[in-house]
């Protein structure tokens, strides 16, 4: 547990992001993890219910979506593991965060958009102006033209599969 929690807090700190100061409590976060790891194959928010399916929970994959959104509005993300810059420095407390994952029809139509637009894109013939696709992260909305997403985002450290083409 040590060494994990040591390798993702280092992680983080690179990235400019800080896991949660309450030591206690962020290796609780991180246990929740590394058991929706062994059950489901990914780190699922341990504060979140799991579908057990990587496409449907791609959102809550921890750093889940809505992570900078929720920094930014409430200085920590929902399960608060991430607290925001003001947090380390004390202007600010950790409070209550709503929930911003849609409900589940809401997410089902907007995979079900995303597919479409992303078969569409796969028949897209480029006019010339792109040599290369664009992807965006869908995580930091981190960009880059490259024939593949990269391995793992250069911000924010999200994997491939958390990537979209995006032109």
């Amino acid at each position: 547990m040590d060494k994990v929690y040591r390798r993702l807090n280092d992680q983080v700190e690179k990235s400019g992001y800080h896991l949660n100061p309450d030591v206690e409590f962020t290796k609780d976060l991180v246990w929740g993890l590394l058991a929706n790891e062994q059950r489901y194959g990914y780190w699922s928010c341990p504060c979140r219910l799991s579908a057990n399916n990587l496409e449907e929970d791609l959102d809550i994959v921890c750093p889940c979506y809505y992570r900078d959104p929720d920094l930014n509005d409430y200085g920590a993300c929902y399960c608060a593991l991430y607290v925001s810059d003001e947090v380390i420095r004390g202007e600010r407390k950790v409070e209550s965060i709503p929930e911003r994952r849609p409900p589940k029809e809401q997410r089902d139509a907007e995979r079900a958009e995303e597919k479409k637009r992303a078969e569409m894109m796969e028949t897209t013939e480029f006019t010339g102006k792109l040599s290369k696709p664009v992807w965006r992260c869908k995580v930091c909305g981190y960009l880059c033209a490259m024939d593949e997403p990269p391995g793992v985002c250069p911000i924010c450290k999200a994997k491939k599969e958390r990537f979209e083409r995006f032109i």
